[in-house]
């Protein structure tokens, strides 16, 4: 039966929505014309005029429609959440008769008892065939239903919420068996982890013996992250359930498991040596240093006239903050480079929010996908105080990378000390510690934190003012002439970087949840609902492919010399149980070349559909066809859209994520099931969509500005810059868990990056580069 679906929500996904924030759903109008307006113009923009929207919840209309939609649907998941108890007593018992007839004539109340009532197979065929359609039917949905089958609307709306009821409980259970099996394997690791340290360690104090066979291991260093990172995951897990608050013990695991690991993080204290009160003195340095930093102008920074680039003066910055102990390399020998930047935006969105994505880190990592291939919070050495965790601080972990396996990655440990300086004003800094470098592998410490970090400002509507700074001391390693520039000028890692990418996902989260953004910007599907589940898998997609073409450890790459003269690097993995991909093994190749083009030429080439034939070998040779577009940005470059590629053979249909800012730009696509897609077009969750994701990167060159030729002629002018271009390809060889990577499939691979790369260049008219 035909149901009207635009105001239903799908069923909550186990995936946790990135700052899901109800701040967040304010009108879009105009609130991206400049940070100044922005803050001024907030209360003004409710969606009142002519513009057309986007239907979506009740009452989301104009900015008081949103926000009742909003609380309404808030009523609706406490009510749901009020357990089985009430849903028993309400619910699955039904008096025969009205309740006037309760009383005798007499006047005296005479009890009867309630009888079940039992629904007959066609009535509840029906009811199943709505709740598949819509769980939260509304008010005339449920009047029409109950005239069809002959049963009184309350009874109808009794039987959806046992019904939903009943697959809360379901999940439950399912969530239940996932902690119980990451608690298992939390125990094994502590347990081989235990039985190291026993070997490696003094039993009396716990330090590290000093005999070379008995000295930490990288392997053993990247146990304890991991085991950290299990540690926090199951922490999530527990949060996530409601059943157990953070901290206490499921009562299907043993009554030892959380000593076990606090006595294992307690582990990285006697190992590193490192004092509270030390810590937090350097902490605190750090913060004052960080403070004048992030404030300061001339003579300590200085903007260049060329780029308009701040530039340290690293003169006066010795002159004015000496090395304290603790932060210095320690080694004269080793030749080290210095990095600094410092950059300032207005980002949209709240302070509780962003304070909360630094000191939680996988909130951190699935920011800045395309700089943190991993990360973890090795010990909490302090859990800070109120809400927002003030005077926290957290031993942590992380590997940098470029969305290219030609450039190193950075690993570097450090303590995040977060603080608040005044009523509207916070800061978070970084910091390397010599201490805790001195008992790890050399070979992870290349880098490290001189104080870095930013300072949060709160301003109205929602707006943060965050001076975001960047200062690095890195180990000079050899790194591919083509990324030379770009790397030592300090823009790959430094702040403008971390910046952009900040701003760029704050946008992403303002539509996500923004009610009504217009139909001109959002096309081809019809729902609130929908468009989440869109914006939700092309999230999953890009951070799969982030993930996937770094340098990271989690990769060994094999050199193949490409068909055009580029190199191309293959590596090969084995997906066993993720359901996000297809089950089977996946080989990778990942190519990049410089282009003699500027960055925008080239991603406004790769993103527009009539000129797709041009590079994708796989798309029959006619142009692509536009399903949906879905605006995720400011920019009309940052959309997510939905192509169709019909052949002689087939029809394919492709989601495709496109992203740009001032330093990078990404274009990712995978292809989908059709039916699958159109489900997730609907509002179902689209987390067991399976999808193999490759793309393209595209950085500047590094050169910020060239002078052009005195000329009339166009063609004789100069482009302004470069392109970096990073083209990363994904197949599925053999859905075979134990099958084995064949030349074959490394030729296929091979051939098929050259060929896009070689059609990519005659289109754009640069074969001799």
């Amino acid at each position: 039966m035909g149901v009207e679906m635009s105001n239903n929500d799908p069923p909550p996904s186990r995936t946790k929505n990135f700052f899901a924030s109800p701040a967040l759903s304010l009108s879009l109008a105009g609130i991206f014309r400049d940070a100044a307006a922005a803050a001024a113009a907030g209360g003004a923009a409710s969606g009142g005029g002519g513009t057309e929207v986007e239907e979506g919840d009740e009452g989301s209309g104009g900015g008081g429609g949103a926000v009742r939609g909003l609380r309404e649907e808030t009523v609706e998941i406490s009510s749901e959440n009020s357990g089985p108890v009430r849903s028993r007593s309400d619910d699955e018992f039904y008096p025969d008769g009205d309740q006037d007839d309760d009383n005798d004539g007499g006047g005296k109340r005479k009890k009867k008892q309630k009888k079940y009532h039992r629904h007959t197979a066609e009535q509840i065929r029906e009811m199943e065939a709505l709740f598949k359609e819509s769980p939260h039917p509304d008010e005339k949905q449920r009047q029409q239903l109950s005239k069809q089958l002959g049963l009184a609307p309350r009874q109808v709306k009794f039987w959806f919420q046992n019904r939903r009821t009943q697959l809360k409980a379901i999940q439950e259970r399912h969530e239940n068996s996932l902690l119980k099996t990451e608690m298992e394997k939390l125990r094994d690791e502590n347990k081989a982890m235990r039985e190291t340290i026993q070997k490696s360690c003094c039993p009396n104090c716990g330090s590290a013996t000093t005999s070379r066979d008995t000295a930490l291991t990288t392997q053993e260093q990247q146990l304890r992250i991991e085991n950290a990172r299990l540690k926090a995951e199951v922490e999530k897990l527990r949060v996530a359930l409601g059943k157990h608050p953070p901290g206490t013990t499921s009562a299907s695991c043993s009554a030892g498991t959380d000593q076990e690991i606090r006595s294992s993080l307690d582990f990285y204290t006697g190992i590193f040596g490192l004092d509270k009160s030390k810590i937090m003195e350097l902490a605190n340095q750090a913060m004052e240093e960080l403070k004048k930093m992030a404030t300061a102008g001339e003579p300590l920074w200085v903007k260049s006239v060329e780029t308009g680039r701040e530039i340290l003066n690293y003169d006066e910055y010795v002159k004015e903050f000496p090395v304290v102990e603790g932060q210095s390399s320690g080694d004269a020998k080793t030749k080290r480079s210095i990095e600094a930047s410092r950059e300032t935006r207005v980002v949209f969105v709240d302070l509780p929010r962003l304070l909360q994505s630094f000191m939680d880190v996988d909130q951190w990592k699935e920011m800045f996908p395309c700089l943190i291939s991993k990360a973890a919070t090795v010990d909490v050495i302090d859990g800070g105080e109120g809400p927002h965790g003030n005077g926290a601080v957290q031993l942590m972990f992380a590997e940098l990378q470029m969305l290219t396996p030609m450039v190193p990655t950075r690993e570097v440990y450090f303590i995040r000390f977060c603080k608040q300086l005044s009523p509207e004003q916070w800061a978070v800094v970084d910091v390397s510690i010599k201490k805790v470098e001195e008992n790890i592998d050399a070979s992870l410490v290349k880098c490290r934190k001189r104080p870095s970090g930013c300072i949060i400002e709160d301003q109205s509507n929602g707006h943060c003012k965050v001076i975001w700074v960047e200062h690095l001391e890195c180990q000079k390693s050899t790194i591919h002439p083509m990324y030379r520039t770009i790397v030592n000028s300090g823009l790959a890692f430094g702040a403008r970087h971390w910046m952009e990418t900040l701003q760029q996902q704050c946008e992403r989260l303002v539509f996500f949840m923004a009610t009504n953004v217009p139909t001109k910007d959002s096309s081809g599907v019809a729902t609130l609902a929908g468009r989440k589940s869109v914006l939700r898998l092309a999230q999953r997609m890009t951070q799969s492919f982030c993930h996937a073409i770094g340098a990271s450890s989690f990769h060994s790459w094999t050199k193949v010399p490409g068909k055009t003269g580029e190199d191309v690097r293959v590596t090969s993995r084995k997906n066993l149980n993720d359901p996000g991909e297809p089950l089977g093994l996946i080989i990778c190749a990942v190519a990049s070349v410089l282009l003699p083009v500027s960055p925008l030429v080239l991603f406004d080439f790769l993103r527009d559909e009539a000129r797709r034939h041009e590079w994708d070998i796989m798309s029959g040779g006619g142009p692509a066809q536009l399903v949906a577009n879905l605006a995720k940005g400011q920019e009309r470059g940052n959309s997510v859209n939905i192509q169709t590629m019909v052949s002689k053979e087939n029809s394919l249909w492709l989601v495709q994520d496109s992203s740009t800012n001032a330093y990078e730009s990404m274009l990712v696509y995978a292809p989908v099931d059709i039916t699958g897609m159109q489900a997730v077009m609907t509002g179902c969750d689209s987390s067991s969509i399976a999808v193999l994701p490759s793309g393209f990167s595209i950085l500047p060159d590094g050169l910020e500005s060239r002078p052009l030729l005195i000329t009339s002629r166009q063609e004789e002018k100069s482009s302004e810059c470069g392109s970096l271009l990073t083209f990363a390809f994904q197949v599925l060889t053999d859905t075979s868990p134990t099958a084995k990577l064949t030349m074959e499939s490394i030729e296929s691979i091979n051939n098929l990056i050259s060929c896009t790369l070689r059609n990519i260049r005659t289109s754009l008219q640069c074969e001799d580069s």
